[in-house]
């Protein structure tokens, strides 16, 4: 939550800079943090809960297809 709130942070504080400035570097940077960190929980879900994480990832994977976000085809 602590990186969610950071990032949060960081968004809120591009309204005052609109597309340039440091913020905009910073929220590439925090969205990296994010996404290290869920990917970290998943391991531990997996690992110590037993959680179907790949299981997981082909249910997200077939939302995004169905949704139109991802496409199978070779552009």
């Amino acid at each position: 939550m602590e990186e969610a709130g950071e990032l949060a942070k960081t968004i809120l504080s591009l309204a005052g800079e609109g597309k340039q400035g440091p913020a905009l570097s910073r929220a590439a940077l925090d969205l990296l943090d994010v996404a290290q960190t869920a990917i970290t929980m998943m391991y531990v879900l997996e690992e110590q809960y037993g959680v179907d994480v790949s299981g997981a990832l082909d249910r997200h994977l077939a939302k995004l297809l169905d949704k139109g976000y991802l496409s199978l085809e070779a552009d």
